[in-house]
């Protein structure tokens, strides 16, 4: 795997199965405004926040309690030159058992350095990764985009 891909990883006291659902979860740790189904082999959902970022996701591979990888099927930016970026890239999460605990690995394979989203972006996974996911994997509760309130909703 190429080293300049955008990776990050870190240990729960979960299982590797605790670990999956929660990544499955996306709505749990990502953004609620997620609109699809997230959890089987072929399942689409999109992903938005605000008029900033759009992205549409299929799940090409599961393998029960080790690996979820998405390939991004469409994307926009509003604050790239470029605002397909993330098309045909892939995001893998991996879970691997370490002793009594899981390792989490996550990359985003085609998210390089040469992308002018590459800053951004980086630190936009390392906090829903790091902080939300792992969050809602050891308290139950993570911190995702809340929904926009839309036309007629109450705050």
């Amino acid at each position: 795997m190429n080293d300049q891909n955008f990776t990050t990883t870190f240990t729960v006291d979960q299982t590797p199965e605790e670990a999956l659902g929660a990544i499955k979860n996306v709505r749990g740790w990502w953004s609620e405004e997620i609109e699809g189904s997230t959890d089987k082999l072929g399942d689409e959902f999109t992903y938005r926040y605000k008029d900033v970022h759009y992205c549409k996701m299929k799940l090409i591979e599961v393998i029960p309690h080790k690996k979820v990888v998405w390939l991004v099927v469409d994307n926009y930016f509003n604050f790239t030159e470029d605002k397909s970026e993330w098309k045909d890239t892939k995001i893998i999460f991996e879970i691997s058992k370490k002793g009594d605990k899981s390792e989490i690995r996550f990359t985003h394979l085609g998210l390089v350095p040469e992308y002018e989203c590459f800053n951004v972006c980086s630190n936009a996974w390392g906090s829903y990764i790091k902080g939300s996911l792992r969050s809602l994997m050891t308290t139950g509760k993570g911190h995702p985009n809340q929904k926009e309130k839309g036309d007629g909703e109450k705050a």
